[in-house]
């Protein structure tokens, strides 16, 4: 729960999700549900050249289990939240 509680602070912000088959898609968070699935509008893709198929898509739903990482924006990042969260979940509550 960790890290969907630190997600939807982050609705609304420009992330960039790298899938699990090495395609990075670059978009808005509009959602993220607690499996971690993500929805993302105003969507490019990172490698337009490898997956120039991709070009035509604005909007997608990304499911959780085929993400490999997600690159938050600098400014999105606030260390002492994360501590605290997980210092929290370290402690049981």
């Amino acid at each position: 729960m960790l890290f969907f509680s630190y997600f939807k602070d982050l609705v609304g912000r420009e992330v960039t999700v790298e899938l699990k088959n090495d395609l990075a898609i670059r978009g808005t968070l509009h959602s993220v549900d607690q499996y971690l699935n993500i929805k993302l509008e105003n969507t490019r893709v990172v490698d337009q050249d490898k997956y120039p198929h991709m070009l035509s898509v604005r909007n997608c739903f990304i499911r959780g289990s085929v993400v490999r990482y997600v690159q938050l924006p600098p400014e999105g990042v606030d260390i002492e939240i994360l501590h605290d969260a997980t210092r929290r979940e370290a402690r049981g509550g």
